[in-house]
């Protein structure tokens, strides 16, 4: 069966991430060659064995991209070393390559004896190759529109030229560089990027901090903008900035070209010392004004007797039992117990505002007895490499989230009251999460709530009676999503009243068997999804098959 047009992407995008050339190239070969015909009901792009590439490695369409993708790479790199410029090869200012090149590419490709892992593409018109990868760039790049592209090699050299000012060793820092090796060089895999830097095994991936760094340095005066080289820069903006692709990053050079973190990185590290405070807390008196000028600047309150009043305590009072110990003391046990609930619920309620998070970076400061701020930021840095390298049972591994405490239960739910992880019946299984896709699903009126609580009802006898948990698929569907999932027009689903589930373990047949003698309401399967069961709780007994 022939695959969709977002399968055959997905191929080209996991071949041009491994190989640097540019994306569409694929997708032009694919449409223009429509050969040869493959095992998987599918057509190439033109490629057919050679040398050491099998028959069989090329008969499938993911070996058909793999290697239409390692001829390009062979080609634009064959065409360097023969003298052509990096102009000749790639328009700068229009993000692609030259017409040039793909008339070069149409004229096909017979690699010789010393690439034995490159095939043979097959020659095909210019003109055309040349139409369809202009079409497919178009489409491929929305979000970059029709911009002129000129800034892109001025702003990667500015930014690789402070990397190595501004690496400290994190995760995604290292694996920035190691893609950049890997592209640069033309390899395949992190493995030979990490051998082509050193030598040995090494026990410590921070072993490989300094050799990267030497690697960045010495590439910076060899950037002549060729595709591979400029990949591999783009590549290393991309992980550095940890965007979620190739258009995001040219499009974030744009704006900035500095490598500087931005402090949302720290967000995970800040979590994780605040969740472990509660039980490094000992009541001492830096501990305790830590919290409370944490509290003040998170509730953006200018002094700290402001804090304290809204925390429940008279500043004056504290003042007037001075001398009195026991009240004194008694008094700073009450503060602190309301201080370590504040702090136990800042994993909810910290939604990544910029004052939030200073809040929590001065927290630090003070609990950790810093100078500077700048200090501070720099320890939670060294918090963030050894969260990312920590064993999963080690002290400095990320603390397990906590549950969060619920509001007390409603005695009836209505739209305004939903809480989205609590069951929807008092001892029962089903959540409003299940029933609401994790709260992207909101009924909107009493009578959508009635009818999910009523088909929770009477999905908990259900599910009681077969001793089975249910793995919800689909509840409640508003009616413009059920049309986009294919639902009737009168779907029980619009209602709030329905549900679709599996069970592990069991066919959708096993479970309308069980159900079938005493379900009260709608009951059906699907003969295209055998796994597939449907209950609803309309007022008479129904049953078919779909």
């Amino acid at each position: 069966m022939a695959l969709t047009s977002d399968q055959r992407n997905y191929y080209y995008l996991l071949e041009t991430e491994r190989t640097g050339i540019h994306h569409p190239i694929l997708a032009a070969l694919h449409q223009i060659h429509q050969q040869p015909t493959l095992t998987d009901g599918e057509v190439g792009l033109g490629i057919s064995p050679a040398n050491q590439v099998a028959l069989a490695a090329t008969s499938d369409f993911p070996g058909q991209v793999r290697y239409a993708a390692n001829v390009i790479r062979s080609l634009t790199e064959k065409l360097a070393n023969q003298g052509w410029t990096s102009a000749e090869l790639w328009n700068s200012e229009k993000g692609r390559y030259t017409e040039q090149f793909i008339q070069k590419v149409a004229h096909g490709y017979a690699p010789p004896a010393n690439e034995p892992q490159t095939a043979r593409l097959e020659i095909c018109l210019p003109e055309k190759l040349l139409s369809a990868y202009l079409q497919d760039f178009k489409a491929d790049s929305p979000t970059l529109g029709e911009q002129n592209f000129g800034y892109l090699d001025r702003a990667l050299i500015a930014l690789i030229e402070k990397v190595p000012e501004y690496y400290g060793g994190l995760c995604h820092q290292r694996e920035a560089l190691l893609e950049a090796v890997r592209l640069w060089r033309g390899l395949d895999d992190r493995e030979e990027a990490i051998a082509s830097l050193v030598n040995q095994d090494i026990l410590e991936e921070s072993a490989l901090d300094l050799p990267l760094k030497q690697f960045i340095r010495q590439i910076i005066p060899q950037y002549v903008g060729y595709p591979r080289q400029r990949e591999a820069l783009i590549r290393l903006t991309q992980f550095w900035r940890q965007l979620a692709s190739r258009e995001q990053a040219i499009a974030s050079l744009a704006k900035n070209s500095c490598p500087e973190e931005n402090l949302h990185i720290l967000d995970p590290a800040l979590i994780a010392f605040v969740q472990r405070l509660p039980q490094q807390y000992q009541g001492q008196g830096q501990q305790r004004n830590a919290l409370t000028e944490a509290f003040r600047l998170w509730q953006q309150l200018d002094s700290r007797n402001a804090a304290l009043a809204v925390l429940g305590f008279e500043p004056s009072e504290l003042s007037a039992n001075a001398e009195e110990r026991s009240k004194l003391a008694s008094t700073a046990h009450q503060i602190d117990r309301t201080l370590l609930e504040f702090v136990r619920r800042l994993p909810i309620l910290y939604q990544e505002i910029d004052y939030q998070r200073e809040a929590l970076i001065r927290l630090v400061q003070l609990w950790r007895d810093l100078e500077t701020r700048t200090q501070a930021v720099q320890s939670l840095f060294e918090d963030l490499k050894q969260l990312g390298n920590a064993r999963r049972e080690s002290v400095e591994a990320a603390p397990k989230p906590i549950s969060f405490i619920l509001s007390k239960r409603p005695e009836k739910w209505t739209p305004e009251n939903i809480q989205i992880s609590a069951a929807i019946l008092v001892d029962g299984h089903f959540t409003w999460a299940e029933a609401t896709c994790g709260g992207t699903r909101m009924p909107p009126n009493q009578a959508t709530v009635d009818a999910i609580v009523s088909i929770a009802q009477l999905a908990q006898r259900a599910r009681d009676r077969l001793g089975r948990p249910f793995f919800i698929a689909s509840w409640y569907r508003p009616a413009q999503i059920n049309h986009l999932m294919g639902g009737t027009k009168f779907s029980r689903h619009i209602v709030g009243d329905a549900i679709d589930f599996t069970c592990e373990g069991l066919s959708g047949n096993q479970i309308y068997w069980f159900l079938e003698p005493w379900w009260p309401g709608g009951l059906g399967r699907y003969t295209q999804f055998p796994y597939l069961c449907h209950i609803d709780a309309r007022s008479y007994r129904a049953r078919w098959q779909y």
